[in-house]
């Protein structure tokens, strides 16, 4: 898995995407925070983490779109399904690569707190939780964006399935309360974003960690059972 991670994570930067994606994103944070520079610190996470949290809708998909896509496209996706090394460690290592492009991306954004703090006084308990559902999120998108490029060979379709669903999920937020019953109990579950309120607050909520953490396990199970299907159906 180690070295699947490795090779994965080294591809990003030895091709235009990651270098393309990190600044766009940089830049586009950057704009917001400075924009945001006139309200309290106190509203960093609602203001910078929540665009940030939208920017992720396009970055994402971008950065996880040929993960899958590209092996079945060029056919070494056999090379996955009759590998010494087994299924599940190598998506989990291309997992993992897609999530170490976006912590890079991460990090450098910690640059915006310390600014705040040097200048100001933020609360910094409040931010760190903020950034904490962040990451969360951000692992989640990844690992549906990894279960949309398993679905196509192609880059483009991978990545519109995953936009789209990413922006479903970001809409069901404000869907989910005009429903009652079961449906809203469904729709709630698939909503991302609204779990963030309490982890932008501040509030580290177990019930929000496990939930991330959780769907983020289920779509890339999923992932790994879609390729595992190919091969039995082409076995």
């Amino acid at each position: 898995m180690l070295a699947v991670f490795k090779k994965e994570f080294r591809a990003y930067f030895t091709s235009p995407i990651a270098y393309v994606m990190i600044s766009l994103f940089l830049l586009l944070s950057s704009i917001v925070f400075y924009i945001n520079l006139a309200s309290p610190t106190a509203e960093y996470n609602y203001l910078n983490l929540s665009y940030m949290s939208l920017f992720l809708i396009l970055i994402i998909p971008i950065l996880t779109m040929k993960i899958l896509a590209d092996e079945r496209k060029s056919g070494t996706e056999v090379l996955l399904r009759t590998s010494p090394t087994s299924l599940t460690k190598i998506i989990i290592g291309k997992y993992l690569a897609a999530f170490s492009v976006f912590m890079v991306m991460t990090v450098i954004t910690f640059v915006y707190p310390v600014l705040l703090k040097i200048f100001g006084n933020p609360d910094i308990p409040e931010i760190v939780g903020g950034y904490v559902g962040y990451i969360l999120l951000g692992a989640s998108f990844i690992a549906f964006g990894l279960f949309s490029s398993s679905l196509t060979e192609s880059q483009i379709v991978a990545a519109i399935i995953s936009v789209v669903g990413l922006l479903i999920m970001w809409l069901l937020q404000g869907i989910a309360p005009n429903l009652g019953g079961i449906w809203a109990d469904i729709l709630n579950w698939f909503s991302l974003y609204s779990r963030t309120e309490d982890l932008f607050a501040g509030i580290l909520s177990l019930k929000a960690i496990v939930y991330y953490l959780s769907f983020s396990a289920v779509f890339v199970f999923l992932a790994i059972r879609v390729i595992e299907k190919r091969r039995w159906s082409k076995g």
